[in-house]
């Protein structure tokens, strides 16, 4: 759990410390008590914060989730927040009561629209790959390797929640 300025400044070296570390987890509520930050829609104190730890998981190929929403009497706050983390890239959230579960699951899981896309995208890729191409339009797209590793991981993401 990353929620010390210790462990914000070294989490390069806590990401990658060992290969039995699979998961980050934001201490948000610590955070805020650490850099004495008020705890505000939108989170502006946190964000740098956010993404810095973001991107040391990202380099040291480390699942993240975003830290909890305090306000379980506040639905679509939560649920904004899940938005944000999911727009910033966080893999999921932790949380504190049932109630957060569904809202969390259809907010970080991919949507039936982004399922079919990502079928379409890899498809039409493996069939310009077939025919000697690099590179393919997708619904005047131009779709290449990193799309396509976007798209199975989008595919996998589906899977394990429909596992779940």
């Amino acid at each position: 759990m990353l929620e010390t300025p210790s462990g914000i400044l070294d989490v390069r070296a806590v990401a990658s410390a060992s290969e039995r570390l699979v998961v980050l987890v934001m201490g948000t509520n610590d955070i805020v008590k650490e850099l004495r930050a008020e705890q505000v829609p939108g989170r502006q104190p946190l964000l740098p914060i956010l993404s810095g730890c973001l991107l040391a998981a990202r380099e040291a190929g480390k699942v993240i989730l975003d830290g909890v929403y305090n306000d379980i009497g506040d639905p679509e706050g939560f649920e904004a927040e899940c938005v944000q983390g999911r727009q910033m890239g966080m893999d999921g959230k932790t949380l504190i009561h049932p109630s957060q579960v569904d809202p969390c699951n259809r907010v970080f899981a991919p949507s039936a629209a982004e399922v079919e896309e990502a079928r379409r995208i890899i498809a039409a890729y493996e069939e310009a790959r077939a025919q000697g191409r690099g590179v393919v339009g997708v619904e005047g797209r131009m779709v290449e390797n990193l799309h396509v590793e976007n798209a199975r991981r989008t595919l996998a993401v589906a899977d394990a929640v429909a596992r779940s």
